[in-house]
């Protein structure tokens, strides 16, 4: 496939704003954060295609199990309650982080209820053999019909 492509945005490549113009976008991952919510907006305005890609951001998956929780809740149960923190008094008075944490969304969503999704590939991770008929049936010009190669959480 990679003389066939062209990777314009991965985490391996890194650029700092998603391009213009994109055939096919892979999102994976529920849409947790402000940040994740942004992107899949800016993904869906430019790209003629969009794959829910995997079960997270299919159904939320794993990520969505935090849903049941008050955002400070979580905060505060992974930064203090599950820290190894010096007992000190500077220590019992440490704030949840702000910095480099961007907000979370009140709840975790699978993509599709954030943005419009032309394809879903479920699995955990979708089987190799699905992503590479995926990949090369959009090659041929084809929307490829996944429901016989993936399932959820396999």
């Amino acid at each position: 496939l990679a003389d066939k492509i062209d990777l314009v945005c991965s985490p391996i490549v890194d650029p700092k704003e998603f391009p213009a113009n994109v055939d096919l976008t892979l999102v994976e991952g529920a849409v947790s954060s402000h940040h994740d919510k942004e992107k899949a907006l800016l993904i869906r305005g430019r790209s003629k295609f969009v794959i829910s890609f995997g079960d997270c951001a299919t159904t939320g998956n794993v990520p969505a199990m935090r849903n049941t929780y008050e955002v400070e809740e979580l905060f505060r149960r992974a930064y203090i309650e599950n820290a190894d923190w010096p007992d000190t008094p500077e220590a019992r008075k440490a704030r949840l982080p702000v910095l480099h944490v961007p907000p979370l969304e009140r709840i975790a969503r699978p993509l599709h209820e954030i943005i419009k999704v032309d394809l879903f590939v479920p699995g955990c991770p979708p089987p190799a053999d699905a992503i590479w008929f995926v990949l090369t049936e959009f090659l041929e010009g084809r929307v490829p019909d996944v429901s016989k190669l993936t399932r959820f959480g396999k």
